[in-house]
């Protein structure tokens, strides 16, 4: 099933899946789950589809408007932002209409979505997905892009965990589910030349590299790390209550 990560999030945790791919940023929340060893969707430098797309020096930008669906983006934005002395006012980004979303996002003269007193420029907002991908292949001329793999690299010299598969409690024998999982990102990685030659939307090219070279798909003891430096992380700036969790893997 396809939704937004902050939905998928909120079905895993009252049951209506006993298993589901989500945002890291659930488990380090709620650490009841277990996680599918060895599978993730991280990266190890730039990963090109999480971003604060502004103008101007980062440093000078006022605002950015959030998507609260985006919980591991926005939290690691957050952290990010503290730890290089950046204080802009995050913003959550009201509900458009389908002009509106085309306007703020396809327009060179980028408004801000929430009205009032906020000032009126410079603007940025955060992108994941497939919209940040479009994103930057429209505007790359016309903004900066901060992107949010590259700053964590250079923070930590560890990869960053963006996803996983987490498998509810209750769940009996996980294990078979776990090996089929694996199974699947293997077979899938195995036919990448194909998958990529039938891409309709995105060019050929940029999904090689994208594909191989901004993601990794393997959750092993440098993810895990990478993992443990982002909950102390968010601990520290006061995004997760202090505790210890243990990662349960199948």
């Amino acid at each position: 099933m396809l939704d937004h990560p902050a939905a998928l999030c909120a079905q895993l945790a009252r049951g209506d899946f006993d298993v589901a791919l989500v945002s890291s940023f659930e488990f380090l929340r709620n650490p009841v789950y277990r996680i599918v060893d060895d599978v993730s969707i991280a990266s190890t430098g730039p990963v090109y589809s999480v971003l604060v797309a502004h103008r101007g020096e980062i440093s000078q930008i006022e605002q950015i408007e959030l998507d609260p669906a985006a919980e591991t983006s926005v939290n690691l934005l957050r952290c990010l932002l503290t730890e290089f002395g950046l204080n802009p006012r995050l913003i959550a980004k009201c509900e458009l209409d389908k002009r509106a979303q085309r306007d703020v996002l396809g327009s060179a003269g980028w408004q801000p979505a929430v009205a009032g007193s906020l000032p009126a420029t410079p603007n940025a907002r955060l992108l994941i997905g497939d919209q940040a991908i479009r994103f930057r292949h429209t505007y790359a001329d016309e903004f900066h892009f901060w992107d949010l793999g590259e700053q964590w690299a250079r923070l930590v010299d560890l990869p960053f965990v963006y996803a996983f598969w987490l498998v509810r409690p209750e769940v009996v024998d996980a294990k078979p589910i776990a090996d089929r999982l694996r199974a699947l990102r293997d077979e899938n990685l195995a036919k990448l030349d194909k998958l990529i030659a039938d891409e309709k939307e995105f060019d050929p090219k940029f999904c090689d590299r994208y594909y191989r070279k901004h993601l990794r798909f393997n959750f092993g003891e440098r993810e895990k790390e990478g993992l443990r430096a982002f909950h102390k992380l968010c601990q520290d700036h006061g995004l997760l209550p202090k505790r210890d969790i243990a990662f349960t893997v199948v």
